[in-house]
């Protein structure tokens, strides 16, 4: 509903956190111009799996914040948002998640959207710095450049001669432009990856079953089985998030697949990969992984993954970044604009999406 003419009521409830961490001047700003912004403090615990639990003064100190809002922003320590809170909340027209929650433990979404209140995530705030990531791993792996480093650091002379140089399989293979590129999984860091892949000129493969045929026309890609990803690609990239079924996605068989040559890099999870059938995969030493996220982690002391020169490796640090913390605040700010202006959200958080991101099969 378009209602310029009248300013929104905006809460945003969760940790005190929240105020330093992510609330960005401009996105501020940006929020005062059209609606009149407060904060509610809550540090209840939660988990993907888990709502949070509130006690009853909670809820009645929450149903007192919510009587008047238009708009209703919830985060890490915030109650569940339920019917029962909506009931006290009868102008309500959007509820948002701002990070951390993707399988909507901290909003009743059926109900929401029973009522006719829209509801976004802006948890993908973080996609754009592992996308980056993901592109800078590409480029390592191609090149073997974590090898390189740890010979270098360890004194070893590296390519005394021009024929030991173009020996290395990495002169014949090194470079990106031109290959064949397969993601697996294509949502929110994927399409960003994407846009990133494009000066390189790349082939595009992609599995992901929940993306609409009409993905393939958008980017120019071709949408394909999991198997030809792993077996036609020169460079593998994961990028889908982990749910019942995700977990153990490549395993012995599936790794078994990739090409001799080939690059996997993963910035999703790292439950993703079989631990023991990658490690196994590596120990053929034909291919290069670049991995930002491992099972378990911290990575163990004496896991073999360290020491080998054929596997680059970051400490889960592709989307933690300082703009990406502020970015979930002012990607939120941008929805409720375009709902108080009379437009549709981009970001939705439906039955459908989190049915999808729980491995909700795509036809059921």
């Amino acid at each position: 509903m378009n209602e310029p003419d009248r300013r929104w009521n905006v809460g945003l409830v969760g940790r005190e956190l929240l105020r330093s961490a992510y609330l960005g001047d401009d996105a501020l700003a940006q929020l005062d111009a059209f609606a009149d912004f407060r904060f509610f403090e809550s540090d209840l615990e939660s988990s993907w799996d888990k709502p949070p639990e509130a006690s009853p003064h909670d809820l009645d100190e929450l149903k007192v914040f919510v009587t008047d809002l238009d708009a209703l922003i919830v985060c890490h320590g915030s109650p569940r948002i339920t019917a029962e809170v909506m009931d006290r909340a009868p102008h309500l027209k959007l509820i948002g998640e701002l990070e951390g929650d993707r399988f909507a433990q901290r909003i009743d979404v059926e109900e929401a959207s029973r009522r006719g209140v829209a509801v976004v995530d802006t948890t993908h705030g973080s996609s754009y710095p592992v996308a980056e990531w993901a592109l800078g791993l590409t480029l390592v792996g191609l090149n073997n450049a974590g090898s390189l480093f740890r010979r270098l650091i360890s004194g070893e002379e590296i390519f005394a001669s021009r024929a030991e140089r173009e020996a290395d399989p990495v002169y014949r293979y090194g470079e990106l432009t031109g290959k064949r590129v397969g993601l697996i999984g294509c949502g929110y860091i994927g399409r960003r990856l994407i846009e990133l892949l494009r000066p390189f000129q790349v082939d595009l493969y992609v599995h992901d079953p929940y993306v609409p045929n009409e993905i393939a026309d958008i980017y120019d890609l071709t949408l394909t089985s999991l198997e030809q990803v792993l077996t036609g690609c020169d460079v593998v990239i994961c990028l889908v998030p982990l749910t019942p079924g995700t977990k153990g996605l490549l395993g012995r068989k599936e790794l078994g697949m990739l090409r001799s040559g080939a690059v996997l890099v993963n910035v999703s999870r790292g439950a993703v990969i079989d631990t023991s059938a990658l490690i196994d995969r590596l120990r053929e030493g034909d291919v290069i992984a670049c991995l930002d996220v491992f099972d378990p982690e911290p990575i163990p002391a004496d896991s073999p993954v360290r020491s080998m020169h054929n596997v680059f490796l970051t400490p889960h640090i592709a989307g933690v970044t300082a703009a990406g913390r502020m970015r979930f605040f002012s990607l939120m700010v941008d929805e409720i604009e375009r709902v108080f202006r009379g437009h549709r959200t981009r970001h939705d958080l439906s039955p459908r999406v989190v049915a999808n991101r729980t491995g909700t099969p795509p036809d059921s």
